[in-house]
């Protein structure tokens, strides 16, 4: 078993981890994007960018660099690592990105923050999948002694934007954010950085 093969029912069973939709973000400061990143979504637009990996290239990593630099790098990403949290219960594999904080280390910095998860078309496919690496990034923090209240994710099809957060359960918003609110996308992002820059 590996973070694709979960359910979300199977969440519940193995780790008693229940789920629901509610409202994540109330009132999300939109922050406006650079020209650099119109100007890299607008070429992104101009392509035939519709496999999950030129989805992940054109339109993710531009929007995380994007967040990146902002903060003054006070995260760092991964693209397509591994994530082996715990494989006795299947949570291991490949990850689209792992946002984790900046630590200059050479191994996997920790800890981890966030999973954004690219999707092709259906962004539901991905949501058990984010969820479920989500489960092994905390289990991950604290193998590594470090106890977070909240780790976040994101499942996107470049187009649309879902947001999860796991606490003692996971919730998922019932807003989604389109590629056409940027500046939203920026904020709800920002939001989730603020809140570990005033936690960690």
């Amino acid at each position: 078993m590996a973070y694709t093969d979960f359910s979300l029912a199977d969440l519940g069973h193995k780790f008693g981890i229940q789920n629901q939709k509610a409202p994540l973000f109330q009132e999300v400061k939109a922050l406006n994007p650079s020209d650099n990143l119109l100007n890299l979504l607008k070429e992104a637009q101009e392509l035939p960018v519709r496999s999950e990996k030129a989805k992940s290239e054109w339109i993710v990593v531009p929007v995380l660099r994007e967040l990146r630099n902002a903060n003054n790098k006070f995260f760092t990403i991964y693209s397509g690592d591994t994530l082996n949290a715990d494989e006795s219960v299947g949570l291991k594999g490949e990850c689209d990105f792992i946002i984790a904080k900046e630590t200059g280390s050479f191994d996997l910095n920790y800890p981890i923050l966030q999973l954004v998860e690219a999707k092709k078309n259906d962004i539901e496919i991905g949501v058990p999948q984010c969820a479920a690496q989500m489960v092994g990034a905390k289990i991950y923090n604290q193998k590594q002694g470090v106890i977070l209240d909240k780790v976040y994710g994101c499942v996107t099809t470049g187009n649309e934007w879902l947001f999860l957060c796991l606490a003692e359960n996971l919730t998922i918003d019932t807003r989604l954010y389109y590629l056409n609110e940027i500046p939203l996308i920026l904020g709800v992002f920002q939001e989730i950085i603020d809140y570990f820059k005033k936690n960690l």
